[in-house]
């Protein structure tokens, strides 16, 4: 093997060794960049904003506005859930929390949330199996969830 050829397998085989940690240094994908993403995390940041207010009807317009931009935004697709669950919207809450978890499956604050819908919904085996999911995850929000739980009974 030449020497050359030798320096290219060398720099190779570090590619395919150091794939994982190059894996997290590379830019966020294109869904990520440009007018698009900005505008999302726009609307998010006024659906948070809203949420603080408690300005449950503005937070659910900018939320939505948030995923529509950016389907992959777990994070919105959580607030979203946090304002139709305070509107008593909870068929649409809980889909919302459902995407946030297909999105980022142990997310803990959509899971402590999808669980105080169950909550509120009297669906209480429901909430008892997501508290169960949030509990490795994150204790505190588990044990607001479990109290949450024990009022509902």
């Amino acid at each position: 093997m030449t020497r050359g050829g030798f320096a290219a397998l060398l720099v190779g085989l570090g590619l395919v060794l150091a794939g994982p940690a190059l894996a997290e240094m590379t830019p966020p994908p294109p869904a990520r960049r440009g007018p698009a993403a900005s505008a999302a995390e726009q609307a998010y940041a006024r659906g948070v904003e809203a949420a603080r207010s408690r300005e449950w009807a503005a937070a659910e317009a900018a939320f939505a506005r948030a995923v529509a931009l950016r389907a992959d935004h777990a994070e919105a697709w959580n607030g979203l859930g946090h304002a139709l669950r305070h509107q008593g919207k909870y068929p649409a809450s809980l889909e919302a929390y459902e995407r946030a978890l297909r999105l980022r499956p142990d997310y803990p604050d959509a899971l402590e949330y999808l669980g105080e819908a169950y909550v509120q919904m009297g669906r209480l085996e429901d909430a008892r199996r997501v508290l169960e999911r949030l509990r490795p995850l994150d204790a505190e929000r588990a044990r607001e969830l479990s109290e949450a739980i024990a009022k509902g009974k």
